[in-house]
C-alpha cells in the first residue's frame, strides 16, 4: 500500500537552505586551489606533484577526520560543527592569501581541509531530523548537488576575481565569506525541531562500541564502497586535474574549459533528484544504480583516453556529462548509512561512508601529479596529452578496488537481510509490482518503506 504524504513544515526548508549555503562555502573553498592551479605553481615555483600534494593533504586530512568527526558530530550536533568548520576554512583561507612558499600553502589547506571535513556530514544530519523518512533521499541528493554551486563560484567568480585583483584580495576575500557563513549558522540554524530529544552525552566505552558496531554493519562497508567507486573520478576532474586536461592536454580555451565545468556541475543538479527518486522508490536496487554510473563512466574515459589525437568535443561533453552522474552517485552510500544504522549512531556511519570517495580521490590526485613530471622534463606545466592520459588511466586500480567491494558488501548486506526476514523478489517482479501502486517488498528494510 501507498504510505500517506506528510507534510513537511516550512521551517525545515529555511534550516536545509542554511546548512545548503555552507556547504557550499565549503566546495567553493575545497574547489578554489584548482581553478588556481597553474596560478598556485607560479606563485610557489612548484611542479604538479607539488600542487597534487596541496590537494592530497587537504583531502587526507578531510578523509582522516570523518570518522572523529562523526563521533563529535553525534554528540555536540550540526550547528556547532558547521560553525567551527567555516572558521577553521576561514583561517586555512587567510592563510593562504598571505603564503608565499610551499609549506605555509600546504598547511593552509591542510586547515581548509580540516573545515571542509567538519561541514558536509553536519549538514547532511540535518535532513532526517527535519524531513519525513520518503522525502530523505531526495533532499539528501539535493544538498550534495545543490552545494556544487559553490564550484561554479570558483570557476568563475573566483577565477576574475584572480585574475583582476591577484592571489592575496581573492583568497582574503574567501576567507571573509566563510566567517558570515559561520555567523549565519550561528544566529540562524537549529539541530532538530521543538522537542527532540537532545543527544546523550556518551563515554569513551559507548563511543567505542558505536564505532564498532557501524562498522560491523554490511551497509556501512558497502556505502563506503560505493562512495569510493562513483565519486572519486568526477571529483579528480573537477576539483584539480579536470581543467589542466581541457585547457594544456585537450587545447581548449579557458572560458570552453570553464563551461564544461559548470555543465557537470549542472547535469548533477538535474540527475541528482531523480537518482534520489529512484533510490526512494527502490531501496533494495540502489546497488544496480552504482553498477551503471561505474560502467558508464569507466567506459566513456576508455574512448577518451583511447581517442587518436585530442578528443572532439562532443565526446568531452559525453565526459563531462557522465562524471556529472558521480556526485549523485556517490550519495548512495549515505544512504545505505542512514537507512541501515540507528540514529544515535548515524554520525559515525556516515563519517565512515565519506571515507571512501576521498581517500580514492587523494590517491588518484597523487598519482596523476607523479605520471605527469615523470612524463615531463624539468619544470614544466606543458604537460602532453600522452602524458595526461597515462595519468588518468591510474583510474581503473580504484575502479576495480571499488566494484570488487561493492560486490563482496552486497552480498554480506543481502544475507544479513534475508536473516532478517527481508525478501528480494525479482526486479520484472518488483517493477510489476511499483506499477500497479503494490509494494514490491514485503518485508522492507529499516527506514525504507
Amino acid at each position: 500500500m501507498t504510505q500517506p504524504a506528510v507534510r513537511t513544515p516550512s521551517r525545515a526548508y529555511v534550516i536545509w537552505l542554511i546548512g545548503l549555503v555552507a556547504y557550499a562555502v565549503a566546495i567553493f573553498h575545497r574547489a578554489s586551489l584548482g581553478v588556481a592551479g597553474i596560478e598556485a605553481q607560479e606563485r610557489f615555483s612548484a611542479g604538479a606533484s607539488a600542487i597534487s600534494l596541496f590537494l592530497v593533504l587537504q583531502l587526507a586530512v578531510y578523509a582522516g577526520l570523518q570518522v572523529p568527526v562523526g563521533v563529535l558530530l553525534d554528540r555536540f550536533g550540526s550547528r556547532r560543527m558547521i560553525v567551527a568548520g567555516a572558521l577553521t576554512m576561514a583561517v586555512g583561507q587567510l592563510v593562504l592569501a598571505l603564503a608565499s612558499d610551499v609549506p605555509t600553502a600546504v598547511a593552509a589547506r591542510v586547515l581548509v581541509g580540516a573545515g571542509d571535513a567538519m561541514t558536509f556530514i553536519s549538514v547532511l544530519r540535518l535532513v532526517p531530523l527535519w524531513f519525513p523518512g520518503r522525502t530523505v533521499p531526495v533532499v539528501t541528493q539535493l544538498t550534495g548537488i545543490l552545494g556544487q554551486v559553490g564550484q561554479i563560484v570558483a570557476a568563475y567568480p573566483l577565477v576574475a576575481l584572480l585574475h583582476s585583483a591577484g592571489w592575496t584580495p581573492t583568497f582574503l576575500g574567501a576567507a571573509a565569506v566563510s566567517v558570515l557563513v559561520g555567523v549565519l549558522v550561528l544566529v540562524a540554524l537549529r539541530d532538530a525541531p521543538p522537542g527532540t530529544p537532545a543527544p546523550t552525552v556518551a563515554g569513551m566505552a559507548a563511543v567505542r562500541a558505536n564505532l564498532a558496531a557501524a562498522w560491523r554493519e554490511p551497509g556501512t562497508r558497502i556505502g563506503l564502497y560505493t562512495h569510493l567507486v562513483t565519486q572519486f573520478s568526477g571529483t579528480v576532474f573537477a576539483l584539480l586535474w579536470g581543467y589542466p586536461f581541457l585547457t594544456v592536454g585537450q587545447g581548449l580555451a579557458p572560458a570552453t574549459a570553464a563551461g564544461l565545468l559548470t555543465l557537470l556541475v549542472l547535469v548533477g543538479m538535474g540527475f541528482g533528484p531523480l537518482l534520489g527518486r529512484l533510490v526512494g522508490q527502490w531501496p533494495l536496487r540502489r546497488s544496480n544504480l552504482v553498477f551503471g554510473i561505474l560502467t558508464a563512466t569507466a567506459a566513456v574515459w576508455t574512448v577518451v583516453l583511447l581517442w587518436p589525437g585530442p578528443a572532439p568535443m562532443w565526446l568531452l561533453v559525453v565526459l563531462v556529462v557522465v562524471l556529472g552522474t558521480n556526485g549523485p552517485g556517490s550519495m548512495i552510500g549515505f544512504d545505505y548509512a542512514r537507512t541501515e544504522n540507528p540514529v544515535e549512531r548515524s554520525g559515525s556511519a556516515t563519517g565512515f561512508v565519506n571515507v571512501g570517495g576521498f581517500f580514492a580521490s587523494l590517491c588518484t590526485v597523487l598519482a596523476i601529479g607523479f605520471v605527469l613530471d615523470a612524463m615531463t622534463p624539468g619544470s614544466s606545466t606543458d604537460y602532453s596529452l600522452d602524458a595526461f592520459r597515462a595519468a588518468f588511466a591510474v583510474q581503473y586500480v580504484f575502479w576495480a578496488i571499488g566494484l570488487v567491494g561493492v560486490l563482496t558488501h552486497r552480498r554480506q548486506l543481502r544475507a544479513r537481510m534475508a536473516r532478517d526476514g527481508v525478501v528480494l523478489v525479482p526486479l520484472v517482479t518488483a517493477v510489476n509490482a511499483r506499477l500497479r501502486g503494490r509494494s514490491a517488498y514485503p518485508a522492507p528494510p529499516r527506514e525504507d518503506g
